[in-house]
């Protein structure tokens, strides 16, 4: 009778547990179509708002797709052209800077020579002119002092005012 009592308990408790079940996935059952019907009116709104939107960028980029090509194109082709057009460039700077620099090293060498031309001619003057000019006036003063000399003249007193005689300055 204690096994009779004990199943009895165990069935009730098992039906019990049956019973709570049930009521669960009817609790989840309704959820589930409560948020089904939420995700619809959802879906619904962002076909209505999101669709048309999705269209027309969808629309604007099939008609963009081609001009953007395009400019794409366009760039690539004004790349090609800038990159040619400076290495040309740089190849006329490079060519201008070395005529250039010649053109110095030219100059440089021409004031050179010419300076030492300059340096040679002054010598040349110095020893050809200056020299006997120096040469022929130590010549004169000799004569001169020694006619005066001869003649019994005093010197001529310097311009300066302080007439010392020749004699005088020996003592």
């Amino acid at each position: 009778m204690e096994n009779v009592n004990l199943l009895i308990t165990f069935i009730g408790l098992t039906a019990f547990a049956v019973v709570i079940q049930a009521c669960i996935l009817v609790a989840l059952y309704l959820a589930v179509r409560k948020t089904s019907a939420r995700m619809e009116a959802l879906a619904t709104d962002i076909r209505t708002k999101a669709l048309p939107t999705v269209d027309a960028a969808h629309t604007l980029l099939v008609e963009l797709r081609p001009k953007v090509e395009s400019i794409a194109e366009n760039l690539s082709r004004s790349a090609t052209t800038v990159r040619a057009q400076i290495e040309r460039l740089d190849a006329t700077v490079s060519d201008v800077i070395d005529r250039t620099r010649l053109q110095i090293i030219r100059a440089d060498e021409l004031v050179n020579r010419t300076m030492d031309r300059v340096e040679e001619t002054t010598d040349m003057v110095h020893n050809a002119v200056v020299s006997p000019l120096r040469r022929i006036s130590g010549v004169m003063h000799g004569v001169t002092a020694g006619l005066e000399f001869l003649l019994g003249r005093r010197r001529r007193q310097p311009r300066d005012g302080m007439g010392v005689p020749q004699d005088e300055l020996f003592i």
